[in-house]
């Protein structure tokens, strides 16, 4: 999820990378895909409401993420997944302080509940729930260059996918509820006072659209992501910082590659790339990831005819 995802406000916002809840893959059963990814996101210009524009000082902000991924096929249809990503944030320019640190694990179970065959391709529909929760105390009230929104975010997720021969086609639509959070200080303003440390968060959905080609070896595929946040939200105000309950809209294309290497059947290279196209109180994001992907088998090998002879003896 996801997402999934994690969106930071105007850190980033993020398309998932491989072997995800959010693809049209399920890893078999008693199989363990697990593998560490890096992601880089820098920005300079953002939307403030729908105003676009920089911010001297502020410069550059970026964001690097190390995240560790384990995909575990409790049967052929049912998975869980897990996600924990280490964070770092900059600015260029100006006098605030970068962060880093863990941000919030996410656990997430995927399970295809319907599958058939029609005269051209194969048709899949899939239920995803998502639970992530922060685990470090890190600022929330601190952005951007926080290193997540604190909040206690559970979703569930609807996908379709659609594959004719080699060549997909995956939508999924979902729905996030956001707790509530509290905050370094007694008082603040939104669209109105505000004389408690506790802020509610708007819930969001999520819709996410893919179309590529998909074989045993090679995954290439186009992504188009929108974020759309619920009743509840407000837009920054001028010349201010951002703040965790804002509005958070961002719509994102990019692409996405998973290579298996013929030689390493286990071992799989992912790398993709995203784009920010539009966006609300969200910073202009450029993200480029790459990793490595390990599959291991822990199905028990049946015993060779000769080892079943000796222990016969």
């Amino acid at each position: 999820m996801k997402k999934i995802v994690f969106v930071c406000l105007i850190l980033t916002a993020q398309i998932h990378y491989g072997q995800t809840e959010i693809d049209g893959i399920m890893m078999k059963k008693n199989n363990l895909c697990s593998g560490i990814v890096y992601q880089t996101s820098s920005w300079d210009h953002y939307w403030e409401g729908t105003n676009y524009r920089d911010n001297p000082n502020l410069g550059v902000v970026s964001t690097q993420k190390i995240g560790i991924n384990a995909n575990y096929g409790i049967t052929d249809n049912f998975n869980v997944i897990i996600s924990l990503p280490y964070v770092m944030t900059d600015a260029s320019a100006g006098t605030l302080k970068g962060q880093k640190g863990l941000q919030d694990i996410s656990l997430t179970f995927k399970y295809m509940f319907f599958e058939t065959k029609l005269k051209v391709g194969l048709l899949s529909f899939y239920g995803i729930g998502s639970y992530s929760a922060p685990l470090s105390n890190y600022p929330a009230d601190y952005l951007p260059l926080s290193l997540g929104l604190r909040s206690k975010t559970t979703s569930f997720r609807l996908m379709a996918d659609y594959q004719i021969k080699k060549w997909f086609v995956t939508n999924s639509l979902s729905y996030s509820h956001r707790s509530n959070i509290k905050i370094d200080r007694d008082v603040y303003f939104t669209n109105q006072m505000n004389y408690t440390n506790e802020v509610d968060m708007p819930n969001q959905i999520n819709y996410n659209f893919r179309i590529g080609y998909r074989s045993h070896r090679l995954i290439s595929e186009l992504i188009f992501d929108s974020t759309i946040t619920q009743k509840g939200g407000f837009d920054m105000t001028l010349n201010n910082m951002p703040f965790p309950s804002n509005t958070m809209n961002a719509s994102m294309v990019g692409m996405h590659n998973k290579y298996t290497l013929k030689k390493f059947p286990a071992l799989s290279i992912v790398g993709g790339y995203s784009h920010t196209i539009t966006g609300r109180n969200i910073g202009q994001s450029n993200t480029i990831y790459g990793g490595l992907f390990y599959i291991m088998d822990f199905i028990k090998k049946p015993e060779t005819t000769q080892n079943a002879s000796e222990n016969e003896k």
